[in-house]
């Protein structure tokens, strides 16, 4: 599917504030209401837009966050996504090119509950090695 112009202004807009009325978007851009929605519908269709979604703010998010860096034995990586996925502290497992196989985004209210899970992941057959990142603070958040 094709991108325009239009669409990437449709796309900025709603990426800026997932609330906004159909009505505004389409004031917003000089467009009759009826063109912005047949414009949303085919960016949902095509997947451009996979969906909206709720970002919580710093005061209700989990107080630790992690980033885990996973080396992995050949071919064990089904078996340690099995592993992963059944961590609930982790929220987001990314495949990489370079030194690491898998990037592991992780969150919890305490230390100790990350430090639980990092146990179980450094400890999971296939895994030959770890490094962890624990996040101080945030500097950017562009949302996407």
């Amino acid at each position: 599917m094709q991108i325009d112009e239009i669409d990437q202004r449709i796309l900025t807009l709603l990426s800026d504030d997932a609330r906004r009325s159909l009505a505004d978007l389409a004031r917003s851009l000089g467009l009759a209401r009826s063109t912005v929605q047949a414009r949303l519908e085919r960016l949902e269709r095509s997947g451009a837009i996979a969906g909206y979604t709720l970002r919580l703010g710093a005061r209700v998010r989990p107080a630790v966050r992690a980033t885990v860096l996973l080396t992995l034995e050949p071919r064990s990586e089904p078996e340690v996504l099995k592993r992963l996925t059944a961590l609930r502290e982790v929220d987001v497992v990314t495949t990489t090119s370079g030194r690491y196989d898998l990037m592991v985004q992780m969150s919890a209210d305490t230390t100790e509950r990350i430090n639980d899970a990092l146990d179980q992941i450094v400890v999971a057959r296939g895994v030959r090695s770890t490094e962890s990142l624990i996040h101080l603070a945030q500097k950017l958040d562009r949302g996407r």
